[in-house]
């Protein structure tokens, strides 16, 4: 029947009356048997080159492996290639590769879209400070001076300083504390004295800081409207800072000559006296006083003495008032009684005696002297008197007659006089009476 139907088809063609359909399925089976026969063909190929090979290596039977062809033979089932592994056993979707494979490193492709920057090694992530302003310099710094005249610590003005990108414009740090220990107390400019010491060399050169104190003089017709005196301590602060080490030595001699404002002027010539200044009472390291109770308390009681020896000398009260308010230690001022009262014991007439009478008097008088203060101190020299008396033989006599005229005057108190240990119970009821 196949027969027929190949025959009736072959007609057909002959007589150009195939259909479409027809005709596409004559192409179809004539292109399924060409493939057949090659697949015949090149399967005796193989086999008989297999058999070949094997009969003469083994020496056996050829027709011994006659048959199917294993399906797990790696060879070409068309007869194709050279019978290898496929891409050398290596291949494959989703494996590494070959055994001892080694691949180059691959830079990271900063397009990828998995690019993730944080992932590299080499990335490293810094604070960045931006740099302070110069309008916005002022607000910064002020507070940290104004806090240090309250602790004293220059460490940590240091470190807050260090905080700050201050830039181009750290040299103003001097300008603004100079500044502002101008319109505060002798203790503020001590401490900005010493806060330029500690700074100097650390976070500001010498060259910044003449570069500060430069400006300085050029703000001086501006700074005497709020301080007067202003050209005087400037002065005072270019002496100290060229003691300290904090100016070169060579800062004065680049103005000589050289200056036009009349109040520079004054400022200079004040840091050039001081500095050529011999006499042993005038140190630079004290050019502002004490300095309140960050000085030791034997630096407090030399002050003290020295203040008393010129008093004596020059008699004028307000201006030993003066000194006394400068040393801004009230809660030290006992100590100032108690070396009255021994200077008056050791004392070798009555003038002195008078004179610091006269003293403690106005102190009282003005509150410089507390009821506290002026207590203590009598009561000091009250205990030591007998460690007195072995250098001052008359000290327990000369000793009654000063309490008794400190009483007559008002200076001290009717208990404070009773104190005193050279008087007997008989006579305070007598001279009472």
């Amino acid at each position: 029947s196949s027969d027929y139907r190949g025959d009736a088809l072959l007609d057909a063609e002959a007589n150009g009356n195939w259909t479409p359909q027809e005709k596409a399925l004559h192409e179809a089976r004539i292109k399924a048997k060409a493939k057949r026969r090659l697949r015949r063909s090149s399967s005796r190929n193989s086999t008989s080159e297999s058999l070949s090979e094997s009969g003469e290596a083994a020496g056996g039977d050829p027709s011994a492996l006659k048959g199917k062809v294993h399906n797990n033979d790696r060879k070409s089932r068309t007869g194709k290639g050279r019978g290898l592994p496929k891409k050398g056993g290596a291949g494959g979707k989703g494996v590494w590769g070959a055994a001892g494979m080694v691949y180059e490193v691959e830079e990271p492709d900063m397009q990828d879209p998995n690019y993730d920057e944080s992932a590299q090694g080499d990335t490293v992530y810094e604070t960045v400070v931006p740099e302070v302003e110069e309008k916005e310099l002022e607000k910064m710094v002020n507070p940290i001076v104004q806090e240090y005249f309250e602790h004293g610590d220059t460490k940590e003005v240091e470190m807050l300083l260090k905080e700050l990108n201050l830039g181009q414009h750290k040299y103003e740090v001097t300008s603004l504390a100079v500044s502002l220990s101008l319109e505060g107390k002798a203790s503020h400019r001590e401490l900005t004295s010493r806060l330029l010491s500690d700074l100097s060399g650390k976070m500001l050169s010498q060259s910044e800081m003449a570069h500060a104190f430069d400006k300085m003089l050029k703000e001086l017709p501006d700074l005497i409207l709020d301080t007067p005196e202003a050209p005087q301590m400037l002065g005072q602060f270019i002496a100290r800072a060229i003691a300290d080490h904090v100016l070169p030595m060579t800062f004065l001699d680049c103005y000589k000559g050289k200056v036009d404002c009349d109040h520079a002027r004054v400022a200079l010539d004040r840091a050039a006296v001081l500095l050529t200044m011999k006499r042993e009472m005038v140190r630079l390291d004290n050019v502002w006083g004490v300095g309140g109770g960050l000085r030791p308390v034997k630096h407090l009681i030399k002050e003290m003495n020295l203040l008393l020896k010129e008093y004596l000398i020059s008699g004028d009260i307000s201006e030993a008032e003066h000194c006394l308010r400068d040393l801004e230690v009230p809660h030290f001022h006992h100590e100032l009684v108690y070396e009255v009262v021994v200077m008056v014991l050791e004392s070798k007439g009555d003038t002195a005696t008078h004179m610091l009478m006269k003293l403690l008097q106005s102190l009282w008088k003005t509150g410089l002297i507390t009821v506290d203060q002026m207590n203590r101190g009598f009561q000091r020299v009250y205990d030591e008197l007998p460690e007195i008396s072995l250098d001052v033989p008359h000290a327990h006599s000369i000793m009654e007659t000063f309490v008794d005229l400190c009483f007559k005057e008002s200076v001290i108190t009717k208990q404070l006089r009773d104190a005193c240990p050279s008087r007997s119970a008989k006579f305070v009821r007598a001279h009472d009476c």
